[in-house]
Order: C-alpha cells, then sequence, then structure tokens
C-alpha cells in the first residue's frame, strides 16, 4: 500500500540539496550534494543517494554513501574542499559516470560505477585531447557540471559559474562565465572533451539588459533535460531564490529563456515580488524529469536560520504547449494529490514560514532568532531518529500547509513544546475568518484542541500563533 508523499521528500534529518533526479531502469535515482545540519559551509558531507520507484514516488529508499571525498586526490579535509553538486551519466558502456566539482581547483573531477548507485571509484579529472585538465587553460571557473546523453549517442558536459562582481580569489584565481552556461561534447571514454567549451546563449549578467533574460541572468546550477526532441536547459539564476529553463532545438546553443520553475520564496505565484515572499529564500538548484507522462521539478529549501542545511524537495508541474508552467511550493509535492484530511502530520512539512515582519534571504552567516520561526531538529547531525520542527512560533509567527482533502474534519490539536500562552488560529484563506482557534497555555511539550468550524474541500491550512512566549511547533493532528 502506498504512503503518502510529502515535502520534503526524505526524512527530516536528510539534507541533499542540488537533486539530479534521473530514472534508470525503473527507479528514479536522486544525485546530490550533502549538507550536514548546521555545517559551517556547505556540501561537507560525502555523496549519498536515494531512489524510489517510478510507480510509488513515496517510497524513498537510502542506497547509502556512494563515493567519499577522500577518494579524490583534492579532497584534503577542510571546508574549502567540499564536494559540490554531482550529476550522474549512462555511458555508452553502460557504467555510470558521476561528475562533479570539489574545493575551488577549477577542474571537473569523474567517478565511475557499474551500478547508478553503487560505490563509485575516482576515474580522473575531465581534460583536453593534449591531457590538460579543463580549468587549467585560464578558461572561466568550471562549476557544477551538468552532464547529458543526447538519443543520438553524443555526451554533453555544461558547466559555469556568472557571478560578475566576486574576487578572483573567492574563485580560486578563476573567473567567472560573464557570457552564461558553456558546454563541452565528451568522447566516448567520459574524460576526453573533443574540443574547447562554447557558450550556449544563456545569457549572464553582464550581457542580459534588454533581453528576456534580464533579472533571470544565468548564475550555477548547469542542468540539461530533453522532451518531445526540444532541449531545456535549467538553471539557477542571479536571483538564486529561483531554478529558470531555456530551450532550444539543439543542445549546443541558440537557448532562449523559457521562464521560472519553481521558486523557494513562492516569488512570481500570482504575481508576488521578492518583498512579499512567503518563505525563506536562499539559493536553490535541481532539474526536471519526466514520469509516466507527468513532470517533476526537483529543488531545494533553507533551513537552520544559513545556507549550509538545505533540504530536497519536488513538485508536480505543468506543461503545455512546450513551456512549463511555475510550480507552488506545496507540503504535498510528489503525492499526486492533496493529503487525507485525518492523521497527525509533522510541522516540518509547512510549505510556507513566516514571522511577523515576514522573512528574509538566508545567508552564509547565520541569522539571529528574533521574532522569526525556522526550520531546525534537536541534536547534532545524524541519519538516524527525525525530529524536525518549527522553532521559535512566536506572535504573528505562520505556517502553511498545502494541501489537504478536508471532506470531514471535526477536530484540530497541535502539539507544542515550549512556554506559550495565547491562540493559535487555523485558518484556509488569509482573507476569511478562521475555521478553528486553538487555546494554548502551559511550558514543555503539550497539545491544544479546538473545534472545526471550517469548510470542506481541498484547502491549505494556516497556523497563525498570537500570544506570549517562542514555543516549538512540533506537529498537529486533524480528527
Amino acid at each position: 500500500m502506498k504512503k503518502q508523499a510529502f515535502n520534503p521528500y526524505l526524512p527530516s534529518y536528510e539534507y541533499v540539496p542540488d537533486g539530479e533526479p534521473h530514472l534508470f531502469d525503473g527507479r528514479v535515482y536522486v544525485y546530490g550534494s550533502h549538507d550536514l545540519f548546521n555545517g559551517i559551509s556547505f556540501c561537507l558531507g560525502d555523496y549519498v543517494s536515494w531512489s524510489a520507484p517510478e510507480e510509488d514516488l513515496s517510497d524513498w529508499r537510502y542506497e547509502g554513501v556512494i563515493f567519499r571525498r577522500r577518494q579524490d586526490p583534492l579532497g584534503k579535509r577542510g571546508m574549502m574542499n567540499a564536494m559540490y553538486a554531482p550529476d550522474v551519466c549512462r555511458g555508452k558502456d553502460g557504467k555510470y559516470y558521476l561528475y562533479y566539482f570539489i574545493g575551488y581547483k577549477g577542474l571537473i573531477s569523474v567517478a565511475v560505477c557499474d551500478t547508478p548507485a553503487g560505490k563509485y571509484e575516482f576515474l580522473g579529472y575531465v581534460r583536453y585531447p593534449d591531457g590538460t585538465p579543463i580549468g587549467k587553460k585560464r578558461e572561466p571557473l568550471q562549476f557544477d557540471p551538468g552532464v547529458f546523453a543526447d538519443d543520438d549517442g553524443k555526451i554533453y558536459l555544461y558547466t559555469g559559474f556568472g557571478p560578475v562582481n566576486y574576487p578572483s580569489l573567492l574563485l580560486g584565481g578563476h573567473k567567472p562565465s560573464e557570457h552564461g552556461a558553456m558546454c563541452f561534447e565528451l568522447e566516448d571514454d567520459m574524460l576526453t572533451v573533443k574540443d574547447d567549451f562554447r557558450y550556449i546563449g544563456v545569457k549572464g549578467k553582464t550581457e542580459s539588459k534588454g533581453t528576456p533574460y534580464e533579472g533571470h541572468e544565468f548564475f550555477e546550477a548547469s542542468s540539461m533535460r530533453k522532451f518531445d526532441g526540444k532541449y531545456y536547459f535549467i538553471y539557477s539564476s542571479f536571483e538564486g531564490h529561483e531554478l529558470c529553463y531555456a530551450v532550444s532545438d539543439r543542445p549546443t546553443g541558440g537557448f532562449e529563456f523559457g521562464g521560472t520553475l519553481v521558486s523557494n520564496g513562492d516569488i512570481g505565484i500570482g504575481g508576488r515580488t521578492k518583498a512579499q515572499a512567503v518563505n525563506y529564500t536562499g539559493n536553490t538548484h535541481g532539474s526536471l524529469i519526466r514520469i509516466k507522462g507527468k513532470y517533476y521539478v526537483f529543488y531545494h529549501r533553507q533551513t537552520n536560520r544559513h545556507q549550509f542545511s538545505r533540504q530536497a524537495c519536488a513538485e508536480e508541474i505543468g506543461f503545455e504547449n512546450g513551456k512549463f508552467l511555475q510550480a507552488e511550493m506545496t507540503s504535498c509535492g510528489l503525492n499526486g494529490g492533496p493529503l487525507a484530511g485525518r492523521g497527525t502530520y509533522s510541522a516540518h512539512i509547512a510549505c510556507n514560514l513566516y514571522g511577523k515582519k515576514g522573512t528574509y534571504w538566508y545567508g552564509v552567516i547565520k541569522k539571529p532568532r528574533g521574532s522569526f520561526p525556522y526550520f531546525t531538529q534537536y541534536g547534532k547531525d545524524r541519519e538516524n531518529d527525525p525530529d524536525q520542527h518549527i522553532a521559535n512560533f512566536t506572535d504573528g509567527a505562520t505556517a502553511v500547509f498545502k494541501y489537504f482533502d478536508l471532506g470531514d474534519l471535526q477536530s484540530v490539536s497541535v502539539e507544542l513544546n515550549g512556554r506559550a500562552k495565547g491562540e493559535i488560529l487555523v485558518l484556509t484563506s488569509e482573507n476569511e475568518a478562521p475555521a478553528a482557534r486553538i487555546p494554548v497555555s502551559g511550558s514543555g511539550r503539550g497539545t491544544y484542541s479546538g473545534k472545526w468550524t471550517g469548510q470542506r474541500g481541498t484547502h491549505p491550512l494556516i497556523f497563525v500563533f498570537h500570544g506570549s512566549g517562542h514555543p516549538d511547533f512540533l506537529s498537529f493532528t486533524l480528527a
């Protein structure tokens, strides 16, 4: 029997951002970076993989560690030697090739395995025909590799990093790719490029003015997909919070801006601006996949008041006449429909979270707690015992869960931990009267209930606290 699927779709102790989904022999495999809970930098963990059968996207299986940093000759300890966003491709020989960027040496590393999620072995660095590794000829910085096998057997590598004002020292002495994303064609050995890189037409910050790319310029996170004969290049824009895409009839150039796929602040949904973001924003990275005729966008969200503990999310996305429609962040992303209006749900599946003063951009310096609620967990980084929750649920804090089938709901209860005195209102729309009122008063762990008087049907659930204290919001129960 299938379970319900939620966002984040992996256990709440798992922090796998930059997810690249691939379908291999009936299973969906996700390859991404590996953040640590409360880490001090990006991508400090070894690479892990998770997979699910294509017919049940709720049934995710941990495949274990597939590649360790120390296997790469450049993989010395230290936060500047982290392994960043990887991608995987099946070669003509049937083996699987893992492409990744380590540290800021400017090189693209490759590992190989006989199976999609087995133990990968270091193979080498992508190189020119003369044996010189790419990144050693004063090219723009190679970063966030995406690898793509076309129907005709040709294989392409996409890279690039587009900041225009970063000091060269922060880029390991390299320059940014000011003209957007770059592409190489690979030989069958999966290591050697056939010739020099070319820009593919996805514009960077320096040349976007007056074009459809203006405001959505290429920054990083190269990824390529092909649907119905068209090539879709997915990337993270200069705005950071959004994944965008561009379209072409060929894989090596001519890409025209397509639009936004998803924003981790829901910016753009209903015309929402950055000042109206309904979730904390920060960088995002991911891609698209088609499974049994449906399309999904994979991305990540921010947690723990900084950008170093990011979590994998996914949404079904509309596709009409060759164009993708921006997906809304939801709690039921891969579920195939709304969640059941009965049962107990962890508060960490909130898709929108903000305080009385709204939201902010998650940076590399941990934000003070202040009056803002945030996702976190108890204890240290680990690979078991999920207990992520919403902390600091202070006066005016709002958590939104989308969507639920509220067929015969009678009552709503919340589980809190910590001192709180006041009332939690439960709404199905910000513009309507509360559908339930839950008085809360106490300290420590406690459960509080209220009668449901709202409408039936499919709706979001919006929890708003009014009162004193800063409790942890652990879960809620619909009965």
